[in-house]
């Protein structure tokens, strides 16, 4: 079975590196699904807390992925808990358009923790260190852009809409998952989708 993906992002880096992380995930952990992905809709955090702005963006984002479809929202945690706003906004969410499966998705601080999670697998990547290693607690630290810009040596700054599609492509999905548990949450929100679609 096929699944029209029609996903809600914050960042304008997400926009690309949303779609190449979620086709990684899909390879691993359901080969054999037939994932289709549409361009995502980018719509500022602040906005899409905001009553009404999350439901008009899941209503546009339902007719897209049509009735083979699904939804995925993901964006930053910042400071809030992820396990308190993520049910908060998909219950939103559901109500807005209960036809269709939707999961929603917090990265803990900010979706670079992922890569800093992984951090061994960016050795040498986009300017960053030979020696690179993963901080103990990756989603606790706030700032992760800027912690991947300390590490990038001569170049001159992490630059999202550049390095974020870049890294996502290659950073190690397993470690992410050990080092992240907001990751580990989307890989299981994949699975549940691809279950769902009868893979």
């Amino acid at each position: 079975m096929a699944i029209d993906l029609a996903c809600i992002v914050e960042g304008h880096g997400e926009v690309e590196a949303i779609p190449v992380t979620i086709r990684r995930i899909a390879n691993l952990v359901a080969p054999k699904l037939a994932l289709k992905i549409h361009p995502p809709f980018r719509v500022p955090r602040k906005r899409l807390v905001k009553p009404d702005e999350l439901e008009r963006s899941v209503e546009l984002a339902a007719r897209r992925a049509g009735i083979n479809g699904a939804i995925l929202i993901v964006l930053d945690g910042d400071d809030d808990c992820p396990a308190a706003v993520g049910p908060e906004l998909l219950a939103r969410a559901q109500k807005a358009r209960s036809d269709i499966p939707i999961r929603v998705v917090l990265a803990k601080r900010e979706f670079e923790a992922w890569f800093l999670a992984s951090a061994k697998s960016l050795r040498g990547r986009r300017g960053l260190a030979r020696d690179l290693e993963a901080p103990s607690d990756p989603e606790a630290i706030r700032g992760a852009k800027e912690w991947l810009t300390a590490r990038m040596g001569t170049r001159q700054r992490y630059v999202e809409t550049l390095d974020q599609p870049a890294l996502a492509a290659v950073f190690d999905l397993e470690s992410a998952r050990k080092g992240s548990p907001s990751f580990d949450k989307l890989v299981r929100d994949i699975v549940d989708l691809a279950h769902e679609f009868g893979e």
